[in-house]
């Protein structure tokens, strides 16, 4: 019988769901936290036809170990921590796991929203504290404020048609997204930092829109503005949130993702009031594990036989 074919899973498990869609392959996993010269030496020993990324990055030497790679398949939405460039010059597909953790970070998206409008995170605290400040508190409500979304993509969508439930006005910018819902107004980014009371990313992160909220357009954000990411930490410029915090001009953040990731310790955001932190755990329920693992899997199905067909056609 012959060895079965490889499969590289940066991590430490899969769903079982997504095993059996693998199960003519032999899977091989990196552990929770692998840094790439693991994973080089692990592609190196066993050179799969295909790498699932759940955590770490998979650079251009990684590819390289692996002579046989022919599709990279990420564990989730967002593919910035994959050598796109380097994967096409090696004629290795990268494809995504698009829509299978929506639900999951919208309504953490949401959750962090609503923390930051309703102060769930201080008043704990000081209720905890033993403290009573119903005399002197008043959250913000967001019936009736615009919310502005930066990326129009399944999970993008899903917050809208929730914000739309809530009675707000839902904004967004999306240059790629066509057949809108009626209730979403299709603007420019500058009529997003104009007019959102609450902005809330969801976009990917290129090189073109690194740092995007940055000084100068925080600067021109309504004052008071709710920002939200649960995308990537990358378009955010941490220092100039951190002034604009600490201004008033920003009034909350919730933060899922960060520019480095784990986020280091200490950090500028740690102990500052008026920042909320998850460590990037939008996607991360027990019905998104099975739903981005099943789309990983089939993906790296459907690419081994899309690269197969070429193969046999010269048989």
């Amino acid at each position: 019988m012959s060895k079965r074919p490889a499969i590289l899973v940066t991590g430490a498990d899969l769903a079982p769901e997504a095993l059996q869609i693998l199960r003519d392959f032999s899977i091989v996993y990196a552990g929770k936290t692998p840094r790439p010269e693991d994973l080089t030496a692990l592609a190196r020993e066993h050179d799969p036809v295909g790498i699932i990324v759940r955590y770490g990055s998979v650079p251009a030497e990684v590819m390289d170990a692996a002579p046989s790679l022919r599709v990279i398949a990420k564990h989730g939405s967002g593919t910035d921590t994959i050598d796109k460039p380097a994967a096409a010059a090696r004629n290795i597909e990268v494809l995504a796991a698009i829509g299978a953790n929506a639900a999951a970070v919208a309504e953490h998206a949401l959750a962090l929203m609503l923390a930051c409008a309703k102060s769930i995170v201080p008043l704990d605290a000081r209720m905890h504290a033993g403290h009573w400040d119903k005399a002197t508190h008043k959250s913000v409500e967001l019936s009736g404020r615009t919310v502005g979304l930066v990326g129009l993509g399944t999970i993008g969508l899903r917050l809208a048609r929730i914000c739309h439930a809530m009675d707000m006005r839902v904004i967004g910018f999306d240059p790629y997204a066509g057949n809108l819902p009626e209730y979403i107004d299709a603007v420019d980014l500058d009529t997003v930092w104009a007019q959102a009371d609450v902005i809330s990313l969801h976009c990917p992160l290129t090189d073109d829109n690194r740092k995007l909220l940055n000084t100068e357009v925080l600067a021109r954000c309504k004052p008071g503005v709710i920002l939200v990411n649960t995308a990537r930490g990358g378009l955010v410029d941490e220092p100039a949130l951190l002034d604009a915090i600490r201004s008033g001009q920003v009034g909350a953040a919730g933060l899922d993702s960060f520019a480095v990731e784990p986020m280091a310790a200490p950090h500028i955001f740690h102990g500052q009031p008026g920042i909320i932190l998850s460590p990037h755990i939008g996607g991360v329920t027990s019905a998104a594990y099975v739903n981005m693992g099943i789309a990983a899997a089939r993906n790296v199905v459907a690419a081994l036989a899309r690269a197969r067909q070429p193969e046999l056609a010269k048989q």
